[in-house]
């Protein structure tokens, strides 16, 4: 029997919220000081995408009384698979062409994300979501396709079972709306404070809530049994709930953090809630939401809502890779990277998406033959031609691309902050080194060394001798871990690789507790990204009232530079206790400190870090 074709309501409003989620995910990644809770935009596009995937299955199933699974899983395939496909393979192609440094692991990047598993992948590969400085991948967004893929895998099998032997709708709903809290639930399990939540943030047990909430939904508010005609004060009343929805909404998306703890304790699920609640308001037809979000802009974005997606992280990693000083003129560049993912979108949506939706696979042989034929001069031909080039180029990246590989510098680098950890480490073991047993000329000698590199008076030499301070900070910080001792012998170091603002407390307690967070306290964070005031203050609550010397950043290559260090200055205006060591404008114009991420020091630049660190200490001694 043949089955009926399924009426479909397209509710337009949906790609108005499905924009404003894409724009809060990007600006989140282009102005993240700004844009703080942008991350957001994901569980709002998790819940769209599962209300209306399930909404469409609930129509089959109510008008043909079964699913057609292999139909499903093809529109599914013909919908996401092109665009990915390509984006993958001109990526690919222009990491081989233009930038090498990332064709490490593609070859696992790229079958992960085909496979739809890359959320796994980058945790299994302990990849940070959050460490941008330290994380360059053009693909590092593909972890949410992968969890929405094998939702589409496995929702319709569920969704039939729900059907054949739950059967009631309220009955299901419940059973679905209890497996997101139980999602929910394991993510605050799973989160550790402190620490780097990518594993709670990239898990497909952890992040499913989201779709599965926006699937329940769709039992109880079909978007085919709304009345379009309703009570002028219901309607009101909707009106009104769906405002204070939204509200929350973009509030959450400009200040919800994504360290604060709460985000991981129920929080992304409440605002999930919310956005389940605006979603139902925008999806019936006797409220105005829909079409207060119907406009050209928002229906143009909506619809190509995938394509900025797939498009973001692949723009910003290859642009910001060409113009290091993404920090100097940032609206600028944010003018460009948006125009050109725009673009990138554009063509997608216009060449692959939608003429691979609706092309007729099992023809594939005969339009192969038809291509053939046409003239070489033909567009068709050409545009061919150059398809096939570049996808040679990326399956030679493929080929040649190393797996775990570490070249000769990074290997040097890394050995270097290994042996400076252990320098750091044995700082907290041993006690203070006394100068009571050196001879004059012994002390004599280490002043005149310290005088000649450091460029110290033999009375600050003698002071720094006898100091005593605690030095926390990122890997700045760690890679001078031996010349700061050299200056400060009584010194203890506490510096650590991708260390981060939100995740020092724990640390820093820890110093305290054991008694070795001294008087004098050298702080250097900002390198690995963005802080918030209530971030500072909390680890100000611990320091107390120790004299702070607070280093300010310097890396160029990243977009929060600026922003860190503005913040930095009005913490040093903020505490008395706290004198602020300009490093930014002390290093920017000295080229030959840095290595080649402009971050990290040279020999020459260590020597220059130590030393203006050490004067500023000094002079106020």
């Amino acid at each position: 029997m043949e089955k009926k074709r399924i009426k479909r309501r397209y509710i337009t409003g949906l790609d108005g919220l499905r924009s404003l989620a894409v724009l809060a995910v990007i600006f989140y990644h282009l102005i993240p000081t700004t844009m703080r809770g942008g991350y957001l935009g994901v569980p709002v596009i998790f819940a769209i995408s599962g209300y209306l995937i399930t909404d469409l299955l609930r129509q089959e199933w109510q008008q043909n009384g079964t699913i057609q699974l292999k139909q499903f899983y093809i529109r599914r395939i013909k919908r996401l698979y092109p665009a990915l496909v390509v984006l993958l393979v001109t990526s690919s192609a222009y990491i081989t062409l233009f930038q090498r440094n990332l064709l490490n692991n593609l070859r696992g990047v790229v079958t992960s994300s085909l496979l739809y598993v890359n959320n796994w992948w980058q945790i299994n590969h302990g990849l940070s979501y959050f460490d941008r400085f330290g994380n360059e991948s053009p693909f590092t967004h593909l972890w949410s396709l992968a969890v929405e893929g094998q939702n589409y895998l496995i929702w319709p099998l569920v969704f039939l079972f729900l059907m054949k032997f739950v059967k009631r709708r309220e009955k299901i709903f419940l059973w679905i709306a209890g497996g997101a809290l139980i999602s929910a639930i394991l993510m605050g399990i799973l989160y550790t404070p402190g620490t780097d939540p990518t594993r709670v943030y990239y898990g497909t047990d952890t992040r499913i809530f989201a779709i599965w909430m926006g699937s329940s939904l769709a039992f109880i508010w079909p978007s085919t049994r709304l009345k379009e005609t309703i009570p002028k004060q219901a309607q009101q009343v909707l009106n009104i709930i769906g405002g204070i929805a939204l509200a929350i909404l973009l509030v959450s998306f400009v200040f919800l953090n994504s360290q604060y703890t709460f985000v991981y304790y129920g929080g992304m699920y409440i605002l999930t809630f919310f956005a389940i609640i605006f979603i139902a308001i925008v999806v019936h037809p006797g409220a105005s939401w829909n079409r207060w979000l119907t406009n050209p802009v928002f229906t143009y974005l909506g619809k190509r809502s995938y394509g900025i997606y797939l498009y973001q992280f692949p723009v910003m990693i290859f642009y910001e890779a060409k113009v290091q000083t993404i920090a100097n003129q940032m609206w600028l560049h944010i003018f460009i990277e948006l125009a050109l993912i725009l673009i990138a979108s554009e063509l997608s949506y216009r060449f692959v998406e939608t003429p691979l939706r609706k092309f007729d696979y099992g023809k594939l042989i005969e339009w192969i033959r038809k291509w053939w034929k046409q003239p070489v001069y033909s567009v068709g031909k050409i545009v061919g031609i150059i398809s096939g080039i570049v996808f040679a180029i990326s399956l030679i990246g493929l080929v040649i691309a190393p797996k775990d590989f570490v070249d000769a510098n990074q290997a040097d680098f890394q050995k270097e902050l290994q042996e400076n950890k252990k320098v750091a480490e044995q700082t907290k073991n041993e006690q203070p080194s006394s100068t009571t047993d050196e001879t004059d000329s012994e002390k004599n000698g280490n002043d005149a060394e310290l005088m000649a590199t450091y460029n110290l008076t033999a009375e600050e030499a003698n002071q720094a001798r006898h100091l005593e301070v605690t030095a926390f900070g990122d890997s700045v910080m760690l890679g001078a871990t031996q010349n700061l001792q050299e200056v400060f012998p009584n010194a203890v170091v506490d510096a650590d690789i991708g260390r981060q603002l939100y995740g020092s407390n724990d640390e820093m307690t820890k110093l305290k507790h054991k008694k070795l967070l001294k008087d004098n306290v050298i702080l250097g964070l900002g390198t690995n990204g963005p802080a918030s005031e209530a971030q500072f203050d909390s680890l100000m609550q611990i320091i107390g009232d120790r004299h702070v010397y607070l280093i300010n950043t310097r890396v160029p290559t990243q977009r929060w530079q600026n922003d860190v260090n503005q913040m930095l200055a009005q913490m040093a205006e903020k505490y008395d206790n706290i004198t602020l060591i300009d490093w930014y404008n002390q290093s920017n114009s000295q080229d030959t400190w840095f290595k080649d991420d402009l971050v990290h020091l040279t020999e020459e630049g260590k020597v220059a870090y130590t030393s203006f660190i050490a004067k500023q200490l000094l002079e106020e001694k």
